[in-house]
């Protein structure tokens, strides 16, 4: 009778141990809304100092590594190297862009969301006094940065614009 009263705490014990350590952590809320939101709250502003022409506020909505892809250009890399290109491009008179999402998620884990679009931007043709506009379509990719702000790590543009020039 002991061994069996012996067995049974043991197993009582093993039991109790086995489900304490089988209890799942608790569930993060779902974020994925407020997430979105907020990501498109930060391209509403970015537009806003787009249009103002301030670099130094264009390129801080990119985090500190963030990389900039631009069509026939090498990646730039880093948020002073993009706030140089910004200035550049934003000294030019008939220089304009707007974009606008079209689609946005979130990721389940809150560090990580993307946004697609599409944009629309003017500036001066080098020789000459005209313009050219060009429209096309964008990926942006945000980080949460540890003081909550959404920080962009990869902008990428895609131009509708036909192709000039052979590819092969």
């Amino acid at each position: 009778m002991k061994q069996i009263n012996a067995l049974l705490f043991v197993c009582s014990g093993l039991l109790i141990l086995t489900m304490a350590c089988t209890q799942q952590a608790p569930v993060p809320p779902d974020t994925r809304a407020a997430d979105v939101k907020a990501v498109q709250d930060v391209e509403a502003a970015w537009v806003k100092d787009i249009a103002a022409k301030d670099a130094d506020k264009v390129a801080n909505y990119f985090a500190e590594d963030g990389s900039f892809l631009l069509a026939n250009a090498p990646v730039i890399k880093g948020r002073e190297n993009i706030q140089a290109v910004w200035k550049q491009v934003m000294a030019d008179p008939n220089f304009s862009l707007t974009f606008q999402s079209t689609q946005a998620e979130a990721s389940k884990g809150g560090d990580l969301a993307y946004t697609m679009g599409t944009y629309s931007m003017t500036t001066s043709v080098p020789k000459g006094n005209k313009t050219v506009t060009d429209k096309g379509k964008y990926v942006t990719v945000f980080r949460k940065q540890a003081d909550g702000t959404w920080k962009v790590v990869a902008d990428v543009s895609n131009s509708d614009l036909p192709a000039t020039g052979a590819t092969k």
